[in-house]
């Protein structure tokens, strides 16, 4: 293969030379482009399928209704104004934000056909996305762990999780299933919270347990080298881990979170 290397660039050389010689002089068309320099995007087709996944397993969380979030993910991103459309070769469709910039997924066959994206107007790597299943009516501050499971396997299948390195992204999907990352201890599937956190404790009836350090915080172990390619890279201290993997905690348990700004000094 080496070898080649040396004939395939000459003949590349030979090739760009030849049409710059014979190409006609004329002067380039100037275009004015009125959009954001390698926007964000998603696959379409990706969110799709995690639309469908949450309607396979809907059964974890009945009374809840699936959205998509958007969370910022470098410092300083203005998450004010945000734009976003379903975008294909002939398709485009605005998706209203509510005012948390979290939207509902509309499904268009055309959009689908074209392999459409989902098209942001922020620089790559500037937002994170995240499925969000609620359930109604549930006690402040607290999240239901069925609705956690499956905002897990939601998100996953949507190809959700932000902008690794290509060949990291790619390494993900080989080995990080999302049977793997949602049903396994080891699974890494980040949620985060409104404000910082102090604490989250897992409530089922009399049974109480406070998530230990490793469930917090991305799990304490982010580096300044690691940390550019994590989600959580502006919101570390809102970031948790739950026990989707734990069976002897029925999907009705509730995560109570306490937040850093109600703690007294």
């Amino acid at each position: 293969m080496r070898a080649l290397l040396p004939l395939l660039v000459g003949l590349l050389l030979h090739s760009t030379i030849a049409l710059a010689q014979t190409a006609p002089t004329q002067q380039v068309p100037q275009v004015k482009v009125d959009a954001t320099r390698d926007p964000v995007d998603k696959s379409y087709r990706k969110m799709m399928q995690g639309v469908d996944r949450f309607e396979r397993d809907h059964a974890l969380a009945p009374q809840a209704s699936l959205r998509f979030r958007l969370l910022p993910r470098q410092p300083g991103v203005d998450m004010s104004g945000v734009q976003l459309r379903i975008a294909g070769d002939t398709v485009s469709v605005p998706l209203p934000l509510a005012a948390d910039n979290s939207f509902a997924p509309v499904r268009n066959e055309q959009a689908l056909r074209e392999d459409a994206v989902l098209l942001a107007n922020r620089k790559a790597s500037s937002m994170s996305w995240r499925a969000q299943v609620i359930t109604p009516g549930l006690p402040p501050d607290t999240r239901r762990l069925g609705d956690l499971r499956l905002e897990c396997r939601a998100g996953m299948d949507s190809g959700l999780i932000s902008n690794d390195p290509q060949i990291i992204a790619w390494l993900s999907s080989m080995l990080y299933s999302t049977d793997k990352v949602c049903n396994q201890p080891d699974g890494n599937y980040l949620f985060f919270a409104d404000r910082p956190l102090f604490g989250v404790t897992l409530v089922h009836g009399e049974r109480r347990l406070a998530l230990p350090f490793r469930m917090l915080y991305a799990g304490g172990e982010q580096t300044p080298a690691s940390l550019p390619y994590c989600d959580c890279q502006v919101l570390l201290d809102r970031s948790y881990y739950a026990p989707l993997w734990d069976a002897s905690w029925p999907d009705d348990s509730l995560l109570e979170l306490r937040y850093m700004d109600e703690v007294t000094p």
